[in-house]
């Protein structure tokens, strides 16, 4: 297990990792997630020793995680970290950027371990092209598939599908943490992607000004948000009065509602009026006045500026 305790952080006297705790369990996928600067990439750095931090400290299995005051070379041998520049050789093939670090004493073992993430990753028909030829997507998948060449124990992934299509980010996706998952491969992904720590997260961290804010299960944390903040990570977000809802007499209490938890009901308590709408594919996002606060609710079809529609909550929609 992976054991992060109280640490802090700062590249200067600033502090920005403040009293950051949490345990990683074996196999475990862990997404962190927070507004740009709030500390996500500094505490993966931090978590393999990349940094020494000025308080706290870090295990793997009991053992600490130490930094650069204690490794001539920083980084623990058993992570393996991919930072959002790829950290390639641009001279070389993929492959052999893939295979940098597999033994040159087994040939035809590297060749298949070589061929084998490279199938992973999608990039088999680009093996024996530079890297420096390829695009920022496809450097980005030598990488991926590189640092599980010596399948770590513990993996850091900084914006792991930041530079790939849509297209092919969510089949790379699937491929990439159902691998992870069989290996028992502990995974912690720092990532403002919002399906990374839906879909394939175990537990979700969210990170505020460097200090945890929530941490629980992924569904938990979309469905029971701590606060606004937390929620709009997930996108659109409206945050109604209780009162307006029929559901409460005092004027302070708020809910946090998504736009797919509301529905247009004839006679529902919210009377809005609409703005704009924009094409999702299978919906509209509608973007709605409520006198002089927006809100954002979803429809099945186009609906016209100006037209005022009553609302209610779907009841269906909580999980």
């Amino acid at each position: 297990m992976l054991a992060v305790k109280n640490i802090s952080f700062g590249y200067t006297e600033n502090t920005i990792l403040h009293n950051i705790s949490f345990n990683a369990k074996t196999g475990r996928n862990i997404a962190v997630i927070g507004e740009s600067g709030c500390g996500k990439s500094t505490l993966l750095k931090v978590i393999y020793g990349l940094y020494d931090v000025n308080a706290g400290e870090i295990t793997f299995k009991g053992e600490p995680v130490t930094g650069p005051k204690h490794n001539l070379i920083p980084g623990m041998p058993y992570m393996k970290y991919l930072a959002q520049d790829f950290d390639l050789m641009p001279y070389t093939t993929a492959a052999e950027n893939v295979g940098a670090y597999l033994s040159n004493f087994y040939p035809e073992e590297k060749r298949k371990r070589t061929m084998e993430l490279l199938e992973i990753v999608e990039m088999q028909q680009f093996a024996d092209v530079k890297a420096q030829y390829l695009s920022g997507g496809q450097q980005q998948r030598i990488a991926l598939a590189k640092v599980l060449a010596l399948e770590p124990e513990v993996l850091l992934l900084d914006e792991p599908f930041s530079h790939i299509d849509n297209f092919r980010k969510n089949a790379l996706r699937r491929n990439l943490f159902a691998y992870l998952k069989a290996k028992g491969i502990t995974v912690i992904v720092a990532t403002h992607d919002s399906t990374d720590a839906l879909s394939f997260a175990d537990e979700t961290i969210v990170l505020r000004g460097g200090k945890i804010i929530d941490m629980a299960a992924s569904k938990d944390i979309y469905y029971n948000p701590a606060d606004k903040y937390t929620a709009s990570l997930f996108g659109e977000v409206n945050e109604i009065k209780l009162e307006l809802l029929t559901l409460t007499q005092n004027p302070e209490e708020k809910v946090l509602i998504y736009p797919h938890q509301l529905i247009v009901a004839e006679g529902g308590p919210l009377r809005v009026v609409v703005k704009q709408c924009y094409f999702k594919g299978n919906r509209y996002l509608v973007k709605a006045a409520l006198d002089k606060q927006v809100i954002f609710f979803e429809s099945q079809k186009k609906l016209p500026v100006n037209l005022e529609v009553s609302l209610a909550v779907d009841r269906n929609a909580f999980g």
